[in-house]
């Protein structure tokens, strides 16, 4: 064995399982990296949705006007501008048959911004399960590998009369690598679980802080026309 052998070169020298092993790794940080960036990029634009929608909401625009605008776009929109809508929807469906119970009205509409702020935040954290899975068993399946390219490695040096350190060498360098391949695919899946997830937090508080205060602004609408 050379001193500069490459990493193809111990994949290809490895047992089979072992190499099982290293492409269910490599598969896994593929894909992990995948949805790394698919996330961040869904994340940054939820951002940008909310502070732009945001901003029109707190521009002082009557939000009949700024409802028919959504309304236009319904199937195109998301975060802070679909709960709105779905909001408003209700209130406006439940104003007109129980304009004097303004209880019930906001009861209602509380009841489908919740609903909306749920399956926002659910759509928020598509893909993020499997990055933890990634980043809490990647370990341990390395470690399988080495576990069993070790044991494969002592098994052959077994069979010989005059052991040395050049026949087990190979075997266990072989075996390493898998564990190298599982903490590969585990620290960046871990990481970005734990930016992610702080960003979905980010974004599931925003979302519920625009809710209430929405529900206020409703909610005076809904006595003013009670009186």
């Amino acid at each position: 064995m050379s001193a500069d052998i490459s990493i193809l070169d111990l994949f290809l020298q490895a047992s089979f399982l072992v190499k099982l092993v290293m492409l269910l790794l490599l598969g896994m940080s593929i894909l992990s990296w995948t949805m790394i960036f698919q996330r961040s990029k869904t994340l940054t634009k939820a951002q940008k949705s909310a502070e732009a929608f945001e901003d029109k909401f707190w521009s002082g625009k009557d939000l009949s006007i700024l409802y028919q605008d959504s309304k236009k776009r319904k199937d195109e929109l998301f975060g802070t501008e679909e709960i709105f809508y779905c909001g408003f929807t209700e209130f406006a469906r439940l104003h007109k048959s129980n304009a004097a119970s303004p209880d019930f009205i906001m009861e209602g509409t509380s009841r489908a911004m919740r609903v909306a702020v749920g399956r926002e935040v659910e759509e928020l954290e598509t893909s993020l399960p499997f990055l933890a899975t990634v980043g809490s068993i990647s370990p341990y399946i390395g470690l399988f590998g080495t576990v069993w390219g070790i044991m494969h490695a002592f098994i052959a040096l077994g069979q010989v009369k005059q052991a040395t350190l050049a026949m087990v060498a190979p075997g266990i360098a072989e075996a390493l690598v898998a564990t190298a391949m599982g903490l590969f695919a585990a620290i960046p899946a871990v990481i970005a679980f734990n930016r992610l997830t702080n960003r979905v937090s980010k974004l599931e508080h925003g979302y519920a802080t625009f809710s209430e205060e929405f529900h206020s602004i409703l909610h005076r609408q809904a006595m003013a026309g009670r009186e």
